[in-house]
């Protein structure tokens, strides 16, 4: 049986990491008691595959992984087993099952949508996306490895103010192996500061055959 879980990262998660995140998951199901399948080979592992890794320090409500089990169980008897067992900034938001055959989740995703909040403001916001929608490119750094950030973002609009009349934008990212385009650097490539911007990840675009 292969589940698909949809669930939100909140803010007691956010510094949470990818490879903590997959092993918080492995705990949350033992705890559940769901009968997991494992891989073949000479190191066995749980079946489980999260669809992407989500930049440290962002929240999201739209992440996936996909879990095997060893069992056909009730949709709602998993739903509500897992409930009891997430720990804090962990939710579940929805459990589906999918077919087997499927491909795997990561090579199906293309895009990542983001709203990030600017705590602290940013001078001339509009003039700025102006200038970085018509630009042919916008050189960055990521890791000592120079790129263009400008074709990874595939969009960038302005959103209404929040409650505390902070700025916000919403940016469309590329998300695929080795062209993955990340907010932090967006809000960087707007002379914002990325330590006091909220990013939140809105939505996952995956090829239509996920």
């Amino acid at each position: 049986m292969r589940l698909r879980i949809t669930f939100a990262k909140t803010e007691a998660m956010r510094y949470t990491g990818h490879l903590d995140l997959h092993r918080t998951w492995e705990r949350t199901l033992r705890r559940a008691g769901l009968p997991l399948a494992y891989s073949q080979g000479f190191k066995p592992h749980p079946r489980i595959v999260l669809a992407s890794a989500l930049p440290l320090g962002c929240t999201s409500e739209c992440e996936l992984v996909d879990v095997w089990l060893e069992e056909q169980l009730p949709l709602d008897h998993i739903h509500g087993t897992l409930q009891q067992a997430m720990p804090p900034g962990l939710h579940v938001l929805q459990v589906a099952e999918v077919d087997p055959a499927l491909p795997a989740l990561p090579t199906q995703l293309s895009a990542s949508e983001f709203q990030i909040t600017f705590r602290s403001s940013v001078p001339d916001l509009d003039m700025r996306l102006e200038q970085l929608l018509h630009a042919s490119e916008l050189p960055r750094v990521w890791r000592e490895k120079a790129y263009d950030l400008r074709p990874l973002i595939f969009e960038i609009r302005r959103l209404p103010d929040d409650e505390h009349e902070c700025q916000q934008i919403t940016v469309t990212l590329a998300a695929q192996e080795g062209r993955t385009g990340r907010p932090e650097e967006v809000v960087l490539a707007l002379s914002g500061e990325p330590e006091m911007s909220l990013i939140h990840r809105t939505k996952l675009i995956f090829q239509s055959n996920h």
